[in-house]
């Protein structure tokens, strides 16, 4: 192979500068991206005070947290200033009345032993004296004094205050003791009286129990059914409220079919005058476009605020904001569909000599109806998990609740059973939605086949 003369290189640098002349900003974009990049997160890192952030974070409560998505504690009392010791549950426990779990133990002497976990994790004690075991430890604390006194070594595990000695034994539960009163908590996995609440004639009771008494056994309520009672003490649940939970989620499907469904009528015509290859006024099509702007620039969750004010809260209020919020985005994306159009169909139309709405009808229509329900189908999806934010400041619908229960900040459990159950509808709507707007995709497809088929 030939060498090229130094000529011949500078006559084909002259015929193609772009190539061995680039400008300095296409040579080194690369390098530029990831150098303004860096700059940005550093700019970020200051702006948002990180670092300080993440110092100051609690990052011991998120362990806790979710323990009590999945858990719930019994937090027994036991008085020792009172002639005879004996153990206090808390009002609503979840033992129901006159609770005598078997891992509380009177002993023959008058004291007693509560098992946290087994034999290995437990406290015993008297009016005198406890004895925590835990971690193969045994820490004896005297309570004969002002306050109550470790004798011997502290181990880690055991935090000893002025007046209260705390025994932390990991998840399973705590100790906490004084002169005057012993404080047990002892955490269960799982959900506790999920189905049947104490005040329920089948609570504690086993489920072939339950389903025997369904069956073949007698009314524990005369005039009343075994099946529709317990059906009854399920739905009025008062720990986990299953009624109210499930009667505000079909409130917050129903706002996003609502306000996606009435959004959806009302952009449909507004699309059309605003499409600049159907109307004939480019005014009329400018002044739509920036009423769709607006309509969609204001958040969903500002719309909904609004209406909070406007008609109080609930689902009324829900399903305006959607319904405002859909205008604008639907209206958008109808209007930019109609845009794209093929024009051959709609001037096939016009050629027979067909009135303004005729061509719509057959010449557009069929052309971008599987396009607008396709669109309207992922809104309504992304409705459906819109409606659970907007719920929590008032509009009505299961974020409403949530939002009730995240601020008790003790019940955490029913947070996550809504959680789940919000995620449960979000699933079902999202493959709904997929498989229809598959079935969709399918059907433009094979009409476009057919268009170009005749055409």
């Amino acid at each position: 192979m030939a060498a090229l003369t130094v000529n011949e290189i500078s006559v084909i640098e002259e015929r193609h500068p772009q190539i061995f002349h680039r400008p300095a900003y296409k040579r080194f974009w690369p390098l530029f991206l990831i150098a303004g990049t860096l700059l940005y997160l550093a700019y970020a890192l200051w702006f948002f005070s990180l670092p300080q952030v993440l110092k100051e974070s609690h990052w011991e409560r998120l362990p806790l947290f979710l323990s009590q998505w999945i858990s719930y504690d019994l937090q027994p009392e036991f008085r020792l200033d009172q002639p005879q010791i004996t153990p206090k549950y808390p009002r609503f426990s979840a033992l129901g009345e006159n609770p005598n779990p078997d891992w509380v133990i009177r002993n023959p002497d008058g004291s007693f032993t509560v098992r946290i976990d087994g034999e290995a994790k437990s406290v015993t004690f008297d009016k005198t004296r406890a004895t925590i075991v835990a971690n193969g430890q045994t820490v004896p604390v005297s309570l004969t004094g002002g306050k109550p006194l470790v004798e011997g070594p502290v181990p880690d595990w055991v935090t000893v205050h002025d007046d209260e000695v705390v025994a932390r034994m990991g998840f399973v539960g705590e100790v906490r003791v004084t002169v005057d009163r012993v404080k047990v908590r002892k955490r269960f996995l799982g959900w506790a009286n999920f189905v049947f609440d104490t005040r329920s004639p089948f609570f504690g009771k086993s489920a072939s129990e339950v389903f025997s008494l369904i069956v073949a056994g007698p009314e524990l309520q005369p005039g009343t059914s075994n099946l529709a009672l317990a059906a009854d003490n399920i739905w009025n649940n008062a720990q986990w409220q299953h009624g109210d939970v499930w009667t505000k989620l079909l409130q917050t499907i129903v706002m996003a079919f609502l306000g996606t469904l009435l959004g959806g009528i009302v952009a449909f015509p507004l699309a059309f005058f605003a499409a600049r290859n159907i109307t004939p006024s480019g005014l009329l099509s400018q002044v739509l476009k920036r009423f769709f702007d607006f309509m969609r620039s204001v958040d969903m969750l500002i719309w909904a605020l609004f209406f909070t004010r406007a008609f109080g809260p609930g689902p009324l209020a829900g399903s305006a904001a959607i319904f405002f919020t859909e205008i604008g985005t639907l209206g958008k994306t109808y209007s930019e569909a109609l845009e794209n159009i093929d024009d051959k169909p709609r001037e096939g139309v016009l050629s027979t000599g067909a009135n303004g709405l005729l061509v719509q009808r057959y010449g557009v229509l069929p052309e971008v109806v599987p396009i607008f329900i396709s669109q309207t189908l992922y809104q309504w999806e992304s409705n459906t998990r819109g409606a659970t934010i907007i719920g929590a400041v008032g509009a009505g619908g299961i974020g409403l609740k949530l939002w009730e229960a995240m601020r008790t900040n003790s019940n955490w459990a029913n947070v996550f059973y809504m959680v789940l159950l919000t995620l449960f509808v979000v699933f079902v709507f999202d493959n709904i939605s997929n498989f229809l707007r598959r079935r969709l995709s399918r059907t433009l497809h094979d009409y476009n086949r057919l268009q170009a088929a005749q055409g």
